[in-house]
């Protein structure tokens, strides 16, 4: 698989979503789903090696990951519409890091996409990772740097408030 060369735009990024996103309306989030979307458009297909371009573009170009706090680069891309499944789309990008704990009311679909190779997310090489409703974690990526795209149903997402 060559690397992709061509610059991404925002619309192009959108697109790329879209494309996974509209074959994942109504599925359950489980296992079964993470293998089958590993097996379509997991790391080695073409479709995950323009996302990784992609993300490389929009950072570079600012229009993804624009904030930054406590080590970790962040941003809401798209809120949930129908074009992307009524997903919402963010982006994160972490270095030997873990995140705010947070659950997932709908659950939460995560592509990991390694900047550093063999950097993992919870423990996840390069792919795809779900997590089913109503589960929780402290997003952390071990072993390198990595951008992590979350698709959230209908946007849902719950920060865990730390006591004062």
């Amino acid at each position: 698989m060559a690397a992709p060369t061509a610059t991404y735009s925002l619309e192009t990024f959108q697109q790329l979503v879209a494309t996974v996103a509209q074959t994942l309306r109504g599925r359950a989030l489980d296992g079964s789903l993470q293998a089958w979307l590993n097996t379509h458009y997991g790391a080695g297909s073409d479709w995950y090696a323009q996302m990784h371009a992609a993300c490389a573009d929009g950072v570079a170009q600012g229009w993804l990951c624009q904030r930054e706090n406590g080590g970790i680069r962040w941003g809401r891309v798209f809120e949930a519409c129908p074009a992307l499944g009524d997903f919402s789309v963010d982006v994160v990008q972490m270095k030997n890091i873990a995140g705010p704990h947070h659950s997932h009311p709908l659950g939460e679909i995560d592509l990991i996409l390694p900047i550093t190779p063999g950097a993992l997310f919870d423990g996840h090489a390069a792919g795809w990772c779900v997590y089913g409703p109503q589960s929780a974690h402290s997003p952390t990526v071990s072993n390198g740097e990595a951008w992590v795209l979350y698709l959230l149903p209908q946007g849902q997402i719950q920060f865990t408030r730390r006591a004062a």
